[in-house]
């Protein structure tokens, strides 16, 4: 029986993370946040227009107040810069992984719907 593998175990759960469900027009949104100075610091999910995994880096983040009592515990991006895109999943989290590891980042996953235009 081969030895556990945490890195790849890690690759494997960030790639599941990055969906697309055309039907239900949901997708896995991936961010790594700074918990040092609680601020996401870069933004991963699938494109569907492109058909490309996209990592954003952040450049500009909402107010926030530390300490407060808030459902996220962050500053969430409000601008941001393309840091890579990937033709691959594995190749998006491959990249995330050593982010998160150079960085000493922490994720957190949010499942996002498109919103109906018809209101």
């Amino acid at each position: 029986m081969p030895q556990f593998d945490l890195e790849d175990f890690t690759r494997r759960l960030i790639a599941e993370t990055l969906f697309y469900d055309e039907e239900y027009e949901a997708l896995g949104n991936l961010s790594l946040v700074d918990e040092r100075i609680e601020q996401e610091r870069y933004v991963a999910s699938y494109s569907p227009e492109d058909g490309l995994f996209v990592i954003e880096e952040a450049t500009n983040w909402e107010d926030y107040e530390s300490g407060k009592e808030d459902e996220i515990g962050y500053a969430l991006a409000v601008d941001s810069k393309e840091h890579g895109s990937y033709d691959t999943v594995d190749e998006a989290a491959e990249e995330l992984l050593e982010l998160a590891k150079k960085f000493r980042l922490s994720p957190s996953i949010t499942l996002l719907f498109e919103e109906d235009d018809a209101s």
